[in-house]
């Protein structure tokens, strides 16, 4: 897969970060060059999540440095990361009920936007962007679920980040509709802003990323180029266990 990859936009280096006697994230390192798709992988409970957090400002790192174009973030909080050019779509699309599609992207629009009129004119044209014109008038919480997903992804979009950090985009997803987000992902990279993605679905991430890192126990496993990492035997015991460490079970196993 082709990219304009260049400079490293973020730097990611030995953070931690624990919750009573939990170590969520462990000195852990990694970067994402300018203009790549970076995959973050990791059984439940690796710590994905929470690494998110800590980049987007949601949590504060015990430990350890994170820059974004070469300047520190750690300690930012998410307002100020967000106006530093970093946006995240969750898990779970939480639209601002009671407004119409238009009106919850321009919400992230006004964090750029000097005007009401700048932030519309910013919401109509992601809407249509993600093929979400004709709904611009629609009440986000009478979208269907994968619209509502788009829309969470269309608030993050009008922000304007530079890195876009994407967690389980498609989460409850039929596969036409996980083949559109693929889609709209490869298209947000095409428009020059970085991606970090955790995704679940290995077939996405395949098929998307130029890069990806694993995680487990909080900790980096594995950072390379996805055909190769996905038959890692540390990677295969993170996701299936002992009986599925070589590639032919686990080729046999995911067919």
């Amino acid at each position: 897969m082709e990219s304009n990859v260049s400079r490293k936009i973020l730097e990611v280096k030995s953070i931690s970060k624990r919750f009573g006697g939990l170590q969520a994230v462990s000195n852990l390192s990694f970067d994402i060059a300018e203009g790549e798709i970076l995959g973050l992988l990791g059984p439940n409970g690796a710590g994905k999540t929470t690494a998110f957090n800590l980049i987007a400002g949601f949590f504060q790192a015990d430990e350890g440095d994170i820059r974004f174009e070469g300047k520190q973030i750690r300690g930012m909080l998410p307002y100020q990361v967000c106006s530093a050019g970093i946006a995240r779509t969750f898990q779970l699309s939480k639209p601002f009920g009671g407004l119409s599609a238009l009106e919850n992207v321009m919400v992230g629009a006004f964090a750029q936007a000097r005007s009401r009129t700048a932030a519309q004119d910013e919401a109509h044209a992601v809407l249509d962007f993600l093929g979400m014109a004709d709904k611009a008038d629609i009440d986000a919480n009478d979208l269907t679920a994968f619209d509502k997903r788009k829309l969470e992804l269309g608030r993050a979009l009008a922000t304007k980040p530079r890195l876009l950090l994407m967690d389980e985009v498609v989460a409850g997803a039929t596969p036409c509709e996980a083949g559109e987000m693929v889609d709209l992902v490869k298209r947000v990279r095409d428009r020059g802003v970085t991606v970090l993605i955790v995704e679940h679905v290995m077939k996405v991430i395949m098929g998307l990323s130029d890069r990806v890192i694993v995680m487990e126990q909080g900790r980096l496993i594995a950072n390379g180029v996805p055909s190769e990492v996905v038959r890692m035997p540390e990677v295969l015991k993170a996701y299936f266990g002992e009986a599925y460490v070589s590639g032919d079970e686990y080729a046999s196993a995911s067919a």
